[in-house]
């Protein structure tokens, strides 16, 4: 199905939220004590953040949900949550959340949207560089701590920081001709398509670790040499590669945070 086939709105009053909190559950599998409970989707809608639904006729099938944040005295918004259900992914869901979000900024005088992924997962990975233009020059070791949500597999919540400039360049030519802007690659970093099921057996689990302590060494080493990452490649097996190089475009609130 279609994503035009979806209505993509602000969510509106209690029960909306607590289908939020439902629909948090079911995808993540987090335990109670880790679940954002209903009161922060009250709170994020009522200072300033966004919680967006995507309706497939009265149920919800996909929400986005936002704080907003500062830095160097420049407010912008950081996306913590981005949910579609199973059966309803692959279709742009996904991605149609993140533009409205993108709308939603931009007529509040907002020009950054920020938020955390695992680097270790692949089709996330592509739609945040290649479907929506967000770079990446951040990188934070086990974030979270070790959660409780089985698609993390027991290993440290390691998270890319994606920097999503909604007036940049590379953005707007993005959504103007489906490309992101040439660039010269300088080095690459992989994921194999093994790595959810490494993730998922405790007999594999190490082949897991040992990709994202790798690939977390050379995203570091990366960042630190003022590489970024611009994009992001999946090959006929589902294998992944993260493509790093110089960005030409000077957009920054104190990107060192």
């Amino acid at each position: 199905m279609s994503a035009d086939a979806f209505v993509i709105r602000n969510c509106q009053g209690l029960d909306e939220l607590r289908a939020c909190v439902a629909l948090q559950k079911e995808i993540w599998n987090f335990s109670d004590s880790e679940l954002i409970p209903l009161r922060m989707f009250v709170v994020a809608e009522k200072v300033g953040g966004q919680v967006m639904g995507a309706f497939d006729g009265s149920e919800m099938v996909g929400f986005a949900m936002s704080v907003p944040g500062t830095r160097s005295g420049r407010i912008y918004l950081h996306s913590h949550m981005l949910a579609v259900r199973k059966q309803y992914r692959d279709s742009g869901l996904g991605r149609r959340l993140k533009l409205l979000q993108r709308e939603d900024a931009l007529a509040r005088g907002i020009e950054l949207i920020e938020w955390t992924f695992d680097p270790l997962e692949i089709k996330n990975s592509y739609l945040n560089i290649e479907k929506l233009g967000a770079i990446s020059r951040r990188y934070n070791i086990n974030q979270y701590g070790i959660t409780s949500s089985p698609l993390q597999g027991g290993l440290p919540s390691d998270r890319l920081i994606a920097e999503w400039w909604l007036k940049s360049r590379r953005v707007e030519t993005l959504l103007a001709t489906g490309k992101n802007p040439a660039f010269t690659k300088q080095t690459a970093i992989e994921v194999p398509a093994q790595i959810y099921e490494w993730k998922a057996a405790p007999e594999t689990r190490s082949n897991a670790q040992q990709v994202q302590e790798g690939n977390r060494g050379q995203f570091l080493e990366a960042f630190e040499g003022g590489l970024t990452v611009l994009g992001y490649e999946r090959d006929s097996a589902g294998n992944g590669k993260f493509l790093l190089g110089a960005w030409d475009e000077n957009w920054s609130y104190a990107t060192k945070e």
